[in-house]
């Protein structure tokens, strides 16, 4: 949408044969007519294609109800505590595929990338005595270093993502298992910060006080892009929706904080605390930065955003370092919670859960369209289905089916949406 009130201007003065672009006549539309206005413009996205979070959303509900008629501890704080606690993890290295699908690319070994920097960093604290920290950047850098590889293939020698990736799973799983060498576990120091983290949890009122400043935030932001589009000369949502927005989400936060504390809860765990600043600091990243803007143009369309001047290049080592960073830092936060690492770090089902949460949770498999919160919406309903599950005693192989079955219609709502919206288009 422009910003500039004079192209504003000519668009409006051109008359009914130029259309306003679809976010500026959705805010006219609620400006101008009130809740009718929001629902008129609700079913025009609709109808476009733009379901946004809605699918996974009304999911989620319908799974937890299910579940919660089945065993009402499926609700119980100590079992939402342990969902959120046991997913942010797996949450994380899924942040990084939602930043590679976004470019309509795929990366198959964050979970190899995640058991490797994982293992490094053990080998590093317990068998050379390192301290914490250089212990944690040896990890961290080796995701790093995995990344600027994956690069380089990618854009200089123009393999194919799929490929190197699919090496990298074989290839660094193999490099685990040397780098661990003939001794299958290692156990992490249990004094250490890294295991009093992933165990820690913030209760009392200090996390009342969190809670408070995440509701500050959220409002102070919106009304600081209320303020600039108002002095711009451009529509603007209106302040009292805000603050309904507002009050809903304090009440909500404030709600659950109360709540995860009371029985065996204990609260919001450090892990999730992290996860959700991770995925808001993306979020703004994206949204609000050129850097973002630009990794959405090249997924959209990488050929006009180089005609555009954009480096593609760089847009491409930037994400792909960013995906095995985030993928080291899970495995780091797996580890810690588990308080060990062994041959089977980061294998099993952790590439497929954290590909699946990004898709599941609405990142498009084709490219430019999705958001940092796909990745914690995705993992939030993959955990509940597996808690739920679990509290039923069905047996894992259910889960897999069942994991499968969601994947296949999130992917399958995905292109229904895609061609509504290439069909908006033309129309």
């Amino acid at each position: 949408m422009s910003t500039n009130p004079a192209a504003e201007s000519a668009v409006e003065q051109a008359g009914p044969a130029v259309p306003l672009p679809a976010d500026l006549a959705d805010e006219r539309l609620i400006q101008h007519a009130g809740l009718g206005g929001w629902w008129s413009a609700f079913v025009n996205r609709i109808r476009g294609g733009d379901l946004g979070s809605m699918p996974v959303v009304v999911g989620l509900i319908l799974i937890s109800l299910f579940f919660f008629l089945q065993q009402p501890k499926f609700l119980s704080s100590f079992s939402l505590v342990s969902l959120t606690r046991f997913a942010a993890p797996l949450g994380i290295i899924s942040l990084g595929i939602v930043l590679v699908l976004l470019l309509g690319e795929i990366d198959l070994s964050v979970g190899s990338v995640s058991g490797l920097a994982s293992v490094v960093t053990a080998v590093q604290l317990v068998r050379h005595d390192q301290s914490l920290i250089v212990a944690l950047l040896a990890g961290i850098v080796t995701g790093v270093a995995i990344g600027a590889l994956y690069s380089v293939l990618f854009v200089k020698l123009g393999v194919p993502s799929f490929v190197i990736t699919l090496a990298g799973l074989l290839g660094f799983q193999g490099l685990l298992l040397y780098v661990l060498g003939s001794q299958g576990t290692l156990n992490l120091p249990t004094d250490s910060g890294l295991v009093k983290f992933a165990s820690g949890y913030v209760s009392g009122p200090m996390s009342y006080v969190l809670a408070a400043l995440v509701v500050v935030l959220f409002v102070g932001s919106r009304l600081v892009g209320i303020r600039r589009r108002t002095s711009a000369g451009l529509s603007a949502p209106s302040v009292l929706g805000l603050l309904v927005k507002g009050g809903a989400l304090a009440i909500g936060l404030l709600f659950l904080t109360w709540y995860l504390q009371q029985g065996t809860g204990r609260g919001w765990s450090y892990l999730w605390i992290l996860f959700t600043f991770l995925v808001v600091l993306m979020d703004v990243a994206l949204r609000k930065t050129t850097w973002g803007r630009h990794v959405f143009a090249v997924g959209g369309n990488e050929e006009a955003a180089r005609r555009a001047g954009i480096k593609v290049s760089r847009i491409y080592t930037s994400v792909f370092v960013l995906c095995s960073t985030l993928a080291s830092i899970g495995g780091l936060l797996a580890a810690a919670r588990l308080t060990s690492v062994s041959q089977s770090s980061g294998t099993g089902d952790t590439n497929l859960t954290a590909i699946a949460a990004a898709v599941i949770g609405g990142t498009s498999l084709f490219g430019g369209r999705g958001s940092a919160y796909s990745a914690m919406l995705g993992i939030i309903v993959l955990q509940a289905i597996i808690t739920g599950l679990n509290l039923l005693g069905v047996d894992s192989s259910v889960r897999f089916m069942v994991t499968g079955a969601v994947l296949l219609l999130a992917v399958a709502i995905d292109s229904v949406a895609r061609r509504a919206r290439s069909s908006s288009g033309r129309g």
